[in-house]
C-alpha cells in the first residue's frame, strides 16, 4: 500500500543550533511522566496506529496525526532520522458492518476511504510515513507472529478461534495502569468478547477468526480465517519499524485494550524487551457537547471543511491551537481564530523578511520539544507577529518545518 505524497521539510539546522541541548520530552501514559527520546542509534522509530477506512477523516482522525506529525517535525528538527510506521486496518469487523449497512462491497469502501484519508493528509501537510501497511498485504505477517506466539505456548483455541493467553506477559496491565476491573468494564465495548464460553481469561484476545459464513477469510497454517485486531498492529510494527519503538501512539481511546494488547503479544515472542520506549496517547476530541463518534454520527470531516473553501493550513493551525493531551471541542469559532492568526503571520512574515528570528525560533523549537506544545509555540509566534521584530524569512522556514504550517 503507498502512502500519500508530502514534501520534506526545510532545513532549518541554522536556526536549531540555539537549542540543541534541549531533548525531545513527550508523555508517557504507562509511567505517566515525561519522558526524554532520544534516539540511541540516531533513528527514531515511531508507530502510529491507522483508520479503519470508513467516515475518514474525521476531526478525531485529523488531530491525532497532526499531533503524531508533530513528534516526527521535532525530532528532524533536533537531528533525528524517522522511520514512521502507520497501518490502515483495511478488514475487520465495524468495516465489514458499514460495507453491509450500505450495501457496499467491503474492498470498494475500503479503497474510497483510504483514497480519502491520503487526500487529506497530504492537504494538512501530514508527512508521510515511511510505511504505509494494510492489513490485507499483511496477513502472512500476522500468520507468522500468531505460529510464534503459539510455540511459546501462549495461544489456546475456543472452537476454530485462536486467543492470546494475557498471562503470557507478566507485564501486562502497565501501559494503561488500569486494574482488571477497569479492563473488564471497558473490554466489550471496545471490541473484546469477555463473555465467551470456554476462554481462559476473560481479558484474553482474540488472535485469529475462524471463516464465518459471508466474511473475507484467507488460507493459513493456522486455519481459513482473518487477524484479530490487536495483533495486526504488533506483526506490522515488528516487521516494518527496523527496530524497538521509540513510541507507540494513537487516540486515548486506544490505551486499552489495543496498545496493552498489542505490547503485551510483542513482548512475548521478543522475550520480554518492552514493545516501545514510550505509549504516546491524544485526547479526545467533542462536537456540540458530545466526544465526536462514529456510533454517534456527530463528525466534521476535513474533507467537507475543504469543499466549504476552508483553507487546509487553517484547519491544521485550529487543530494546534489546542494541545495534543487534552480533551476539546471543535467549534466554528476555532476556526475563525485559526483563519485570523492565518493572515496575521502571512502578513508579518511578508512585510519583515529580514532581521534577526533567533528568540522567535528558540521558543518555538523549545516548546515544541516539551511535550509537543503547540499553544506555546503558537502564541510565541503571535508575539513576534505583533512586535514589529524582522525575521520573516527565516520564520516562515521554521513554520514550515516545525508546525507543518505554510505561509
Amino acid at each position: 500500500m503507498h502512502a500519500w505524497p508530502s514534501i520534506d521539510p526545510p532545513d532549518v539546522s541554522d536556526l536549531a543550533s540555539a537549542v540543541a541541548d534541549v531533548a525531545v520530552r513527550v508523555h508517557d501514559t504507562a509511567s505517566d511522566s515525561l519522558m526524554e527520546l532520544t534516539p540511541a542509534d540516531g533513528t527514531a522509530r515511531l508507530y502510529v496506529c491507522g483508520i479503519t477506512p470508513y467516515d475518514a477523516t474525521h476531526l478525531g482522525h485529523a488531530a491525532t496525526y497532526v499531533a503524531f506529525d508533530l513528534l516526527n517535525r521535532a525530532w528532524r528538527t533536533a537531528g533525528h532520522r524517522v522511520q514512521y510506521v502507520q497501518n490502515v486496518t483495511d478488514v475487520d469487523d465495524p468495516l465489514l458492518e458499514r460495507a453491509t449497512r450500505d450495501g457496499e462491497d467491503w474492498r470498494e469502501l475500503a479503497q474510497r476511504q483510504t483514497d480519502l484519508f491520503r487526500t487529506d493528509m497530504e492537504a494538512l501537510n501530514v508527512l508521510a510515513p515511511a510505511a504505509y501497511i494494510g492489513v490485507v498485504e499483511s496477513i502472512p505477517l500476522v500468520v507468522e507472529m500468531i505460529e510464534e506466539l503459539r510455540a511459546a505456548g501462549s495461544v489456546y483455541a475456543v472452537e476454530d478461534d485462536l486467543y492470546f493467553s494475557v498471562s503470557a506477559d507478566p507485564t501486562f496491565g502497565e501501559v494503561s495502569g488500569w486494574t482488571r476491573e477497569q479492563m473488564a468494564a471497558i473490554f466489550a465495548e471496545r471490541g473484546g468478547d469477555p463473555d465467551r464460553p470456554g476462554k481462559k481469561d476473560p481479558l484474553d484476545c482474540l488472535l485469529w477468526r475462524a471463516e464465518r459464513p459471508d466474511e473475507p477469510a484467507w488460507d493459513s497454517s493456522l486455519g481459513r480465517g482473518r487477524p484479530g485486531w490487536h495483533t495486526e498492529c504488533s506483526a506490522i510494527a515488528r516487521a516494518h519499524a527496523g527496530g524497538p519503538l521509540d513510541v507507540q501512539g494513537g487516540g486515548s481511546d486506544l490505551v486499552f485494550p489495543h496498545h496493552e494488547m498489542s505490547a503485551a503479544q510483542t513482548q512475548v515472542v521478543a522475550n520480554g524487551e518492552r514493545f516501545a520506549r514510550a505509549y504516546v496517547h491524544t485526547g479526545m476530541v467533542a462536537l456540540d457537547g458530545e466526544k465526536m463518534s462514529k456510533s454517534l454520527g456527530n463528525l466534521e470531516f476535513v474533507s467537507r471543511l475543504r469543499t466549504a473553501g476552508v483553507e487546509p493550513v487553517a484547519i491544521r493551525l485550529a487543530l494546534l491551537s489546542q494541545h495534543y493531551r487534552s480533551d476539546w471541542e471543535w467549534s466554528s469559532d476555532l476556526l475563525r481564530a485559526a483563519e485570523t492568526r492565518l493572515a496575521t503571520w502571512r502578513e508579518a512574515a511578508a512585510s519583515r523578511p529580514d532581521g534577526d528570528a533567533g528568540p522567535v525560533c528558540g521558543e518555538v523549537l523549545t516548546a515544541l520539544r516539551a511535550d509537543l506544545d503547540a499553544p506555546r509555540a503558537l502564541a510565541a509566534l503571535d508575539a513576534w507577529a505583533v512586535s514589529g521584530s524582522g525575521g520573516g524569512d527565516a520564520v516562515r522556514r521554521l513554520v514550515d518545518a516545525a508546525l507543518g504550517v505554510r505561509l
